[in-house]
C-alpha cells in the first residue's frame, strides 16, 4: 500500500472514530441535563413543599425570591394541634413547608445550592443516594413524610442527576431549616 493510501485510510479511521465518539451516548450536555431537571422539578411539584408561598392571582404560589429554600428559618410555629383518633393522620402549615404526624414534625429542606444551609456541599452521588435510600445525605437520619422518596427512588439515576444539575443553577438562599422534631417533643415545643 502506498504512503498516500495509508494516510488517507488512517485519516478516514480517525474521522470515523471522532464522529462515532461525538454521536455515541455518553454524559449528557450539562445544559440539557439542567433543562431536563427543571422540567422534572416543575412536573413533580417540588415547590409545593420546598418553597414558601406568597399570595397570587390564583391563590398561594411559590415565593420566587426564596425558591426551593424550604421552611423559613424565621417562621417559628406553635405546637401542632392534636388530631383526634380516627382516619386523619397529618396536618401541615399554611404554606406546606412543615408537616406533623405520627413521625413528629418535619420541615421541607433547603434545596438551593447554599453551601452552609442548602445542598451546596452535596455531591451528585450524595443527592442520588439520599433519594434512593431515603436517608438524609444518603447515610444519616431518615427522610421523613411527606417527602415521597419511595416514589423518587423509582426515577432513573439520570433523572435524579438532572434534578441535581438544575438545583445547582438556582440562586442560593441562606436559610437554616429547623431540624425535625421527634413525636414526643412535637406535642410540646414544635422544635423551638
Amino acid at each position: 500500500m502506498s504512503l498516500r493510501k495509508t494516510v488517507v485510510a488512517f485519516t478516514g479511521i480517525v474521522a470515523a472514530a471522532v464522529l462515532f465518539a461525538a454521536l455515541a451516548p455518553g454524559r449528557p450536555d450539562p445544559s440539557t441535563r439542567a433543562r431536563r431537571g427543571q422540567y422534572l422539578v416543575a412536573s413533580i411539584g417540588c415547590a409545593d413543599c420546598h418553597a414558601s408561598k406568597v399570595p397570587g392571582p390564583e391563590g398561594p404560589e411559590p415565593d420566587m425570591t426564596r425558591f426551593l429554600a424550604g421552611h423559613s428559618e424565621t417562621e417559628v410555629l406553635p405546637a401542632p394541634p392534636q388530631l383526634p383518633v380516627g382516619p386523619w393522620m397529618a396536618i401541615f402549615s399554611a404554606d406546606l413547608t412543615a408537616w406533623s404526624g405520627p413521625w413528629g414534625i418535619s420541615y421541607a429542606i433547603n434545596l438551593t445550592p447554599d453551601e452552609n444551609t442548602g445542598i451546596g456541599s452535596w455531591s451528585e452521588d450524595t443527592f442520588v443516594k439520599a433519594l434512593k435510600t431515603g436517608r438524609h445525605m444518603g447515610v444519616s437520619r431518615p427522610i421523613l413524610p411527606p417527602m415521597p422518596w419511595t416514589a423518587f427512588r423509582n426515577l432513573s439515576d439520570e433523572d435524579l442527576r438532572s434534578i441535581f444539575a438544575y438545583l445547582r443553577t438556582i440562586p442560593p438562599v441562606h436559610n437554616r431549616v429547623p431540624e425535625p422534631v421527634p413525636p414526643a417533643a412535637a406535642t410540646t415545643d414544635a422544635g423551638k
